[in-house]
């Protein structure tokens, strides 16, 4: 029997066909070891870390646009020229003139010599609000350079407009160089006397109070606190 087997030979079993052989997937496994190792296998959904830093919304980004300069010195050249004009046609006009009644006794025209702040205020520190209107014109001029926001364009324009326009008075007109006196001339009842630089200025700190509270910075930029 034995040597019946030898001769005839006897079946191979499924480990003896393996021995020396490959056997199906045995590669496999290795691969897909690699693959993790090296590129993302297919499936498999990774984010690029720029794409994440950068956030769903590309919250991350720096606003795009065009700056808003020229709306700056626009509205600030309109707001100067309106003021200069006015002083003009009041020292000309109304100076040395009895005052000009608008709407009865609650607002009229009256030419006025202010050495102090805007309304009046201070008299006795014209060449501090000289040194102050210079600085903030200085500070407009610094902002212009990171301004995307229309908003806020209009409201410095506005600040820029104003500053110039009293720190021209405080400058070209008696008693001096930086101690000049303002002209206001716009007098309502029961209310100080100002000019449209004044007007200008305080219109330019409510929108820019207003801007704050809505979280909006002069780079275009939203802010949540």
């Amino acid at each position: 029997m034995a040597e019946a087997e030898r001769i005839i030979g006897t079946p191979e079993t499924p480990d003896a066909a393996g021995d020396g052989q490959e056997r199906p997937g045995e590669d496999a496994a290795p691969a897909g070891r690699a693959g993790s190792e090296g590129a993302p296998a297919a499936g498999t959904d990774r984010t690029p870390p720029a794409a994440a830093a950068a956030g769903p919304d590309g919250a991350a980004e720096r606003p795009r646009g065009k700056r808003r300069i020229a709306v700056l010195f626009a509205v600030a050249a309109f707001a100067y020229a309106l003021d200069l004009i006015s002083k003009l046609i009041v020292v000309a006009k109304l100076e040395h003139h009895p005052p000009i009644e608008i709407i009865g006794d609650w607002l009229r025209f009256e030419a006025i010599r202010n050495a102090g702040a805007a309304f009046g205020f201070g008299e006795a520190f014209t060449v501090i609000f000289t040194v102050i209107a210079a600085a903030v014109i200085v500070v407009i001029a610094r902002l212009a350079r990171k301004l995307y926001s229309l908003p806020w364009a209009i409201a410095l324009g506005l600040l820029l407009g104003g500053a110039l326009g009293n720190l021209t008075d405080r400058i070209f007109r008696a008693p001096g160089v930086f101690e000049g006196a303002v002209v206001d001339f716009i007098a309502p009842k029961h209310f100080a006397v100002f000019n449209l630089a004044d007007s200008a200025i305080v219109c330019g700190g409510i929108l820019i109070v207003l801007l704050s509270f809505k979280g909006l910075d002069p780079d275009g930029t939203v802010h949540k606190d």
